[in-house]
């Protein structure tokens, strides 16, 4: 199996994310089909299962850190998924939060319009 970096193994999460936020489809049904290989990463395979395994509750610590007039279900699907992702890795420690953060930040100026990473950013640094 092909080595590939967090950052591209995070692409490929919040990918697989997205597609099960959007068409409610089984997540490991999602990630078999973003990834080149029937193996799946460790990461990759522990990031996506427990963002959705412990979906409702990052909802409810997200939420809490948005503004009064936005509801996590009003945000877009791919930050929906950024957020979820990146509660998901604060809360298993894995890597430092600031990594996790930055990669939040950047996945979002990727993917996002202009003004969802700074949304982003600021969600995640209350957490």
């Amino acid at each position: 199996m092909e080595t590939k970096s967090r950052h591209k193994l995070r692409e490929i999460a919040m990918t697989s994310l997205y597609q099960h936020l959007l068409l409610n489809k089984d997540i490991r049904e999602c990630v078999y089909e973003n990834t080149e290989s029937n193996e799946i990463d460790q990461f990759l395979y522990t990031i996506t299962m427990d963002t959705v395994k412990y979906k409702d509750a990052y909802i409810k610590k997200i939420s809490e850190h948005l503004s009064s007039e936005w509801t996590f279900e009003r945000l877009g699907y791919v930050e929906q998924a950024i957020l979820l992702m990146a509660c998901c890795e604060i809360d298993l420690e894995i890597v430092p939060k600031p990594i996790v953060v930055d990669e939040a930040v950047t996945l979002a100026k990727k993917y996002c319009d202009e003004p969802a990473y700074r949304l982003i950013n600021g969600v995640l640094d209350q957490l």
